[in-house]
């Protein structure tokens, strides 16, 4: 545990040590888009990067390797950067189908990342996993026979987990981007998009703005059964009641729909809400059926996840006025920019995570070293500003993102709710 000594005029070393991280992350470009200015928005990834399933980063299930790919050994990897502190970038690089894509994007992203932090400390250590956990595991012990202090990555669960296993052997902390809460825990922080987050927020706001009865159409995919749950945990937290839940096999909602159709339907809904936690891939079957059942998003409320952030879900006619939890769409939008500028290509949405991580290790090396990687550090309740909006890491290695509500209308997503600028520690 780092420890804080008060210094003269009143001001500690903790607080000294918050802004100097802050200050780190903004100069390095990763927390205001509106200080550069006006950002076109980013045009659309390549079609062999879908957003869905990289976003919800529910591929593959936690401790099951990615379809058709055999463990392999980690090829030898490259470097980025020259600085004394070295951190470990644990990615899918050879990993079967949209895995190698997500992979590079997110190598470009760390590179952007170091080139933006002036006179970084930091040299990139970019392991490749294979896409495996075995890949990963072996990719972590090479990484820190070479002396990396910190891994950030890998993408999928069951790699952070073999990862994890080894890093706290070593009593060296790890950075993920799954989106399995289940593989976090003291020392393996991960940076991903929870959904857990987002549904506690539009639930939140929901009940804020007087709702009070959800009824729920969910997918049965472990993304949307880790929504579902959060629902009727956040739902009772709010004093909301849940009308009914169904769920359907992915793409084939039409039964679970006929059977909400007395809930959801005709001119008296017992809902006041429907709360649809699927993507642009699953998203339009859903809207078919509800309009055969004679759904009124003017009348129950549709409520969604950031899984809805794309041109695909707005586009819907169903789902005009519904609205989401996401973060703050102008920072990845500023991102993306520059990414374009350095690569001449479009980032994946998860880019921003593998920037963040790099700059925020960046930023500690710089205060206290190859000593900077530690719980006490990573947890500080003050949290970290970074491309998506504010952040901190929870001790049980899951985080807290500041997150907007976006509201759909005439096929665009509009913030309705600002995502706040700090995380008070008790929030």
């Amino acid at each position: 545990m780092a420890r804080f000594i008060d210094r003269p005029g009143g001001v500690s070393g903790r607080a000294a040590w918050i802004a100097a991280v802050s200050a780190a992350l903004v100069l390095s470009g990763c927390v205001s888009s509106a200080s550069r200015g006006p950002a076109r928005k980013p045009s659309r990834p390549a079609a062999t990067a879908p957003a869905e399933p990289l976003y919800a980063a529910d591929i593959p299930p936690s401790g099951a390797p990615l379809p058709d790919a055999p463990p392999v050994r980690p090829m030898p990897g490259t470097t980025i950067g020259s600085g004394p502190v070295k951190v470990a970038l644990v990615l899918p690089m050879t990993g079967a189908g949209q895995g190698a894509v997500a992979a590079q994007s997110l190598r470009n992203a760390a590179e952007l990342a170091l080139s933006e932090f002036q006179g970084s400390d930091l040299t990139l250590l970019v392991k490749d996993d294979g896409g495996t956990p075995e890949g990963a595991q072996a990719a972590a012990q090479q990484a820190f026979a070479e002396g990396a202090e910190l891994i950030v990555g890998p993408l999928f669960a069951g790699s952070v987990q073999a990862v994890g296993q080894v890093a706290r052997q070593r009593g060296k902390p790890v950075i993920g981007f799954s989106t399995d809460a289940s593989v976090a825990t003291q020392g393996v922080y991960l940076l991903s998009f929870l959904v857990q987050e987002e549904v506690d927020r539009i639930v939140s706001f929901a009940a804020s703005q007087g709702r009070r009865s959800i009824a729920a159409l969910i997918p049965e995919t472990q993304y949307g059964r880790v929504a579902g749950a959060r629902l009727q945990q956040a739902a009772a937290r709010q004093g909301i009641r849940i009308a009914a839940l169904e769920s359907y096999p992915p793409g084939q909602p039409q039964d679970a729909v006929r059977r909400l159709t007395g809930v959801i339907g005709g001119p008296a809904p017992q809902a006041d809400a429907l709360f649809m936690p699927d993507s642009g891939d699953g998203l339009p079957a859903v809207a078919q059926a509800l309009q055969m059942a004679g759904f009124d998003p003017l009348r129950v409320k549709p409520l969604g996840t950031g899984l809805w952030d794309e041109p695909r879900v707005t586009a819907l006619p169903v789902l005009q006025g519904g609205w989401f939890a996401a973060p703050d769409k102008r920072g990845f939008t500023a991102f993306a920019e520059r990414y374009r500028a350095r690569f001449n290509v479009d980032p994946i949405r998860l880019a921003t995570l593998s920037y963040d991580a790099v700059t925020l290790a960046a930023a500690l090396a710089r205060i206290q070293g190859a000593q900077a990687f530690t719980d006490g550090m990573l947890t500080n309740p003050a949290g970290f500003a970074g491309a998506d909006g504010v952040f901190r890491f929870n001790p049980d290695g899951t985080n807290q993102r500041a997150l907007t509500v976006q509201e759909i209308r005439g096929g665009t997503a509009v913030a309705i709710s600002g995502a706040p600028r700090t995380l008070v520690a008790g929030n």
